[in-house]
């Protein structure tokens, strides 16, 4: 491990800019939340009307800027690691998966509501907060969504005033990176935001290395009488190494190998290229009455090659059986969504009624070469790596889906002490696509017709104080997550269905201060999952039923002291036979993240992290691996220089604990990072 002194030194040799601070000061053009330091105030997502959470029927946890930029955060999977009842997978070392409430999925992520499903890792350099939603959301967000979902709130062009700042920050891995925050008013009634990152990726693993750069130029316009408009493009080019991490022994994580690459050098490599264009507009056509429209377009090449750990070790110095494939897809997502909310009084009632329509058209390729290995396994006691080549091809095809949905939801306010939420949804899901690898091609389609209610009763005993209770479902196609293709059976059996049943309370003790409690049973019907004999096939495991308890505190405690910390207990089996637990969905996990200021200059922080045991892929059969239990501490020291300028230290893994965080099957598991700091450097002008 490189030493501290060597990543400060690249630290102070970089141009001092540093990511801007939050210019709370300023009003946001478009509006797409509010928030005291770590807490979330409102969410324009949960509903898709401005709404309090203290009204929004569901669980949401929210993580602000100012919690991304205290705990140092670079990626979705180190974030969620915070939010308990959320499991992150490895995703095969090439894209953000999560597991929510026992569903698995690669899919289920939006930005500012509008789907981003393609498969990747996703950036926080331009994001204002991060939302993440539990239980079924067909209503507000379509299909999939059966455990929540992941969305994110991008930055927006602010107005009165111009600020520009940036972060540089190095870790004692070698990783590096710097971004940039500027907005400027062009006028009095428009202005521009442009954020930036680069960063040079390392990490404790062999051979791992990569470089991921963005940009993301944001200009809004305010045309008075209540229409504004926004247009953001962000470019994303991603280059890094594929690691699938290390293979099981006797049913647990191969130990002693935490280093250890089971791929290729040189082979296993993952690259992305994205360009996302998004045009929002909000307007106030009449009084009472907000509509808005949002298009986003979205053009993704990916590549992905890898050798991986293809079985369990024979033994502590054994083999490992080695395998391997190169997949290159691309996506173009089109993808527009008009709401209309109209705030009426009738009947002695106020009400909240939301229309909407949304429509899709997604164009996928992929193509998959499977490896030939010039040995087919690799042996720990004189790693020798294979020569590789890919020269057949094993799947070629293309497909489109057309969506068309429309929906309507009604919040009622009875009084000042009860509020109804509900509505209706409906979906039309039309897939086609060909197999150009079968002989002749063969093509294939689906379409379903689906109708997904939700209904939500708020009670309020005081202002601060909600009690509530909500049903909702959602349902996943037969074409999965990705649309790569359907196989005959699949085109005959109905979608995968879920259905939420939550009760739940939350406390506003301050407006900067919050507790948040739930109960749920999430339901799953004509279930499939990875065979874990098997991971490129899946299997019908019929029903499975996940019940769990969420508790959830975030805020300030003392003026100089902030907290964000919840535990969630979650017991995710097949319904029928007890015996078989889900995968991915430990029992119990708890996180705590604290801040505290000890002077106007100085402050600290400290976290905690448990997740007690999982298992890798569903436990059918004894030989499913099991990732142990683990506990871990960070910490952070943050100086004020100037001003203008601060300087932070992350320290992750503060007391260098074994832990195995997350797996994609029984035999690609992911082994922790030790202990390792982050020197960030700050400032805005």
């Amino acid at each position: 491990m490189r030493t501290l002194l060597t990543s400060t030194a690249i630290l102070l040799a970089l141009p001092t800019l540093a990511a801007a601070q939050e210019a709370t000061e300023l009003e946001p053009i478009l509006v797409t939340g509010r928030n005291h330091g770590y807490v979330a105030v409102n969410s324009v997502t949960a509903t898709k009307t401005d709404t309090p959470l203290l009204d929004v029927p569901q669980s949401v946890n929210v993580v602000t800027r100012e919690q991304l930029d205290d705990q140092a955060l670079r990626s979705l999977g180190e974030l969620l690691r915070y939010v308990p009842g959320t499991t992150v997978g490895q995703g095969e070392g090439n894209r953000d998966q999560i597991t929510l409430r026992g569903q698995n999925t690669t899919a289920d992520f939006f930005l500012d509501g509008v789907r981003d499903d393609t498969q990747y890792y996703r950036g926080l350099y331009n994001l204002e907060r991060v939302e993440v939603l539990k239980g079924p959301y067909a209503l507000i967000f379509g299909r999939g969504g059966g455990g929540g979902i992941i969305n994110r709130v991008q930055k927006t062009p602010q107005a009165g005033g111009a600020f520009m700042g940036g972060r540089v920050s190095a870790n004692s891995f070698g990783a590096w990176d710097v971004s940039t925050d500027v907005n400027a008013p062009l006028g009095d009634m428009a202005a521009v935001r442009f954020n930036a990152v680069y960063e040079a990726l390392d990490n404790h693993r062999d051979y791992f290395d990569g470089e991921r750069y963005a940009v993301n130029p944001y200009v809004a316009v305010d045309f008075g009488a209540g229409w504004r408009a926004g247009l953001s493009y962000e470019y994303v080019n991603d280059d890094r190494v594929v690691d699938r991490g290390v293979p099981s022994l006797a049913g647990a994580p191969l130990t002693g190998y935490r280093d250890q690459f089971f791929g290729v050098p040189g082979v296993n490599r993952t690259t992305l290229e994205a360009n996302i264009a998004k045009l929002r507009i909000d307007g106030a056509p009449a009084r009472n009455v907000e509509v808005s429209t949002t298009v986003l377009y979205g053009d993704y090449d990916k590549v992905y090659t890898n050798v991986f750990a293809n079985g369990p070790a024979t033994a502590r110095d054994g083999t490992v059986p080695l395998a391997g494939y190169t997949d290159p897809t691309t996506r173009r997502n089109l993808l527009v969504q008009s709401n209309l909310v109209w705030d009426v009084a009738a009947g002695g009632l106020n009400h909240r009624v939301l229309f909407g329509l949304e429509y899709g058209d997604q164009d996928s390729a992929n193509r998959r070469r499977n490896a030939v290995l010039t040995r087919t396994d690799l042996d720990l006691a004189d790693p020798v790596f294979p020569g590789v080549s890919f020269p057949a091809l094993n799947r070629d095809t293309v497909s489109n889906v057309e969506s068309v949905s429309a929906y309507v939801q009604d919040q009622i306010s009875v009084g000042d002490r009860f509020d109804i939420v509900a509505g209706l949804r409906y979906d039309r899901f039309d897939i086609t696509g060909l197999d150009r690898q079968a002989d002749p091609d063969r093509p294939f389609a689906r379409a379903d017709d689906k109708v997904s209610p939700r209904l939500g009763l708020i009670y309020k005993p005081q202002p601060n104080v909600s009690i509530y209770g909500s049903y909702s479902q959602s349902f996943l196609p037969r074409s999965g997550d990705q649309f790569l293709t359907l196989s005959p059976t699949e085109q005959n059996l109905e979608p995968e269905a879920f259905t939420n049943h939550e009760v739940g309370a939350k406390w506003d003790i301050r407006p900067d201060l919050n507790v948040t409690a739930a109960l749920f049973q999430l339901d799953r019907t004509n279930a499939t999952t990875p065979d874990p004999l098997n991971p490129t096939a899946t299997i019908n495991v019929g029903e499975t039923r996940t019940r769990g308890l969420e508790v959830a505190v975030t805020g300030r405690i003392l003026p100089d002291w902030q907290v964000s910390g919840g535990y969630s207990r979650q017991d995710a089996r097949l319904r029928g036979n007890d015996a078989v637990r889900l995968a991915q969905t430990p029992k119990h996990q708890f996180s705590l993240w604290n801040r505290y200021d000890v002077s106007p200059r100085l402050g600290f922080g400290l976290g905690v992290i448990h997740q007690s045991s999982q298992y890798a892929a569903i436990r059918t059969t004894a030989a499913t691996t099991r990732l142990p239990a683990f506990t871990r501490v960070d910490a952070a020291a943050f100086y004020r220089v100037s001003d203008d300028i601060e300087l932070q230290l992350n320290v992750e893994n503060l007391f260098d604990t074994t832990y195995f965080p997350d797996a994609h099957n029984n035999n690609n598991i992911s082994t922790g990072a030790p202990l390792n700091a982050r020197l960030t450097l700050s400032t805005r002008f």
